[in-house]
């Protein structure tokens, strides 16, 4: 049996799998970092599904003043 295959999206793919972001935010966070990761195919750019699963979980917060992992909180 073969693992699955990992499956690419294209931007404007990877843009709407995250809630419908701007293409124009993903084209910002490859050039100034923040962003998830990303390939470069002969001239285009895609995204692994699975990149994008990791990209929104690490981005998972309890509240409004969770900082995240590695963060700290000045709450209390």
């Amino acid at each position: 049996m073969h693992p699955a295959r990992p499956t690419y999206l294209d931007v404007e793919s990877a843009a709407e799998y995250l809630g419908g972001l701007k293409r124009a935010t993903l084209d910002r966070w490859r050039t100034v970092g923040g962003g998830p990761v990303f390939y470069k195919l002969g001239g285009r750019v895609m995204y692994r599904l699975e990149d994008l699963e990791d990209f929104v979980r690490a981005r998972r917060r309890t509240s409004t003043s969770d900082p995240g992992p590695g963060g700290t909180s000045e709450v209390g």
